[in-house]
């Protein structure tokens, strides 16, 4: 089977290397992002897809738009039998959605969470099931017939990078799946009136108060990483253990101090918090901070 892989991100990545390694496929093209500026320095940094699309010589194109005429003719004329998308960060043309059967790799189980944040989503409302889901791709956002799904507890990868990693795995099985089966599935249309859709999570998402311990929590496992969880003041928490989510305390109050962490409390239940990170500053012991700061059991960290 000729392939064309559209992805940009580790997630992408993962699928591209299941079908690199299928002896019955061949990846003529990728298509990804363009090199973004990274880090404080802002060093110019490729993205997952194109690095391992160099390491195997495949052939790379990072337009900024695939409305431009130029691309459409490069896909046509790459003869494609299967187009495999997998988040990607741009729409596809109805041109480009015509030269062959565009299969894209989501993940939700749809029609849940269409869009760009589906696996925050499901860490942030603690759905019991996430999963992924094969699907035709159409002119909608994430709403084209499903061809298949494989599907996890979500308590089995408990924040975002083991929620990305384990999904990513599943997604590059049911990927081959799909593709060797494909003339005998039959398409399940989406239901449209259960469909939810998801934003492009924003640094200022990260922002947390001591409110609800719960939703704290909740927000540092789907957060994980970037944007990560922060207080008012820029005070970011890391290493977040949940106690309880239904005592009542004073919001921010200090409630103990071990040599590892610190318990504190939040209108309703408490969290352990093992690192604390000031505004440019670097990562330290929460205990360590808050002895910096002489503040004790019954102080509030604010």
């Amino acid at each position: 089977m000729r392939v064309i892989f559209m992805g940009t991100p580790d997630y992408a990545k993962v699928i591209l290397n299941e079908l690199i390694k299928a002896e019955d496929i061949g990846v003529v093209a990728t298509f990804t992002q363009p090199d973004r500026p990274f880090g404080r320095k802002k060093v110019l940094t490729p993205p997952p897809v194109k690095e391992l699309s160099l390491k195997h010589n495949i052939e790379i194109y990072q337009p900024e738009s695939l409305k431009d005429e130029t691309f459409y003719k490069i896909i046509r004329d790459l003869n494609p039998d299967f187009i495999v998308v997998a988040a990607y960060g741009q729409l596809l043309p109805k041109e480009i959605l015509d030269i062959a059967p565009c299969i894209n790799l989501h993940a939700s189980i749809l029609p849940k969470y269409r869009g760009a944040s589906p696996i925050q989503q499901a860490i942030l409302n603690q759905d019991e099931y996430s999963g992924v889901t094969a699907m035709l791709m159409e002119e909608g956002l994430d709403s084209g017939d499903m061809l298949g799904f494989r599907f996890i507890k979500t308590a089995q990868a408990p924040n975002l990078y083991d929620m990305t990693n384990m999904l990513s795995n599943l997604a590059a099985k049911l990927t081959l799946s799909i593709l060797r089966e494909f003339d005998n599935i039959e398409p399940i249309p989406q239901f449209d009136a259960l469909s939810t859709k998801c934003k492009k999570i924003k640094k200022s998402d990260g922002l947390v108060d001591f409110s609800d311990a719960n939703i704290l929590y909740a927000k540092s496992c789907a957060f994980f990483g970037w944007p990560g969880v922060f207080l008012e003041s820029g005070l970011k928490l890391l290493d977040i253990e949940l106690i309880d989510s239904v005592t009542t305390n004073n919001a921010g109050e200090i409630l103990d101090i071990f040599d590892d962490s610190v318990t504190i409390g939040c209108t309703l239940g408490a969290i352990k918090v093992a690192t604390l990170q000031p505004p440019s500053k670097a990562k330290m012991s929460a205990k360590a901070y808050i002895m910096g700061k002489r503040i004790t059991i019954g102080d509030t960290l604010f």
